[in-house]
């Protein structure tokens, strides 16, 4: 075999590579997860805690819009529009009566009471009881939890 410039010039390549001193360093294992080293342990055990919060927040943003979404869906049946309708009505029929009871034109009723749904409802005429000493009809309305609203309506002001 014959040796060439070009073989030379690797050989002297390959022997000054290998005559470098070879270096190696102690093998060392660190853990990589902050939770067996011990470094970033509290960012580590933050991160985490905000993962589990984010999931129990959307676990109880999806309960709640189950729930407002069954209470839509209930409300939107025809049962339950033909109770609100007809509920309506009702209201709409006692609260006729009661101005016809009040501003009837045969004979007015000066007093009445009555209940509708643990609410008390009474009225009164008074006579020259309004501020400018007009005739006045006063309602009063007081809640099951005791709340009282009063509304004063002046008779014979307002005419159509």
């Amino acid at each position: 075999m014959k040796i060439t410039g070009t073989h030379l010039g690797i050989l002297v390549i390959v022997l000054y590579f290998a005559s470098q001193a070879v270096q190696a360093d102690n093998i060392t294992f660190k853990f990589k997860n902050p939770s067996f080293s011990g470094v970033n342990t509290s960012a580590h055990y933050l991160t985490i805690e905000n993962q589990e919060k984010s999931r129990r927040d959307k676990i109880k943003e999806d309960i709640q819009s189950a729930i407002e979404k069954a209470e839509r869906e209930a409300n939107n049946t025809t049962q339950a529009k033909f109770l609100r309708n007809l509920e309506s009505r009702i209201y709409a029929q006692i609260a006729k009566q009661l101005v016809d009871n009040m501003f009837g034109n045969d004979t007015p009723s000066t007093s009445g009471f009555f209940d509708i749904e643990g609410n008390s409802i009474t009225y009164e005429t008074i006579i020259g009881g309004g501020p400018d000493g007009t005739d006045i009809i006063r309602i009063t309305v007081t809640s099951e939890d005791g709340t009282t609203t009063t509304l004063d309506v002046p008779i014979g002001a307002g005419s159509f």
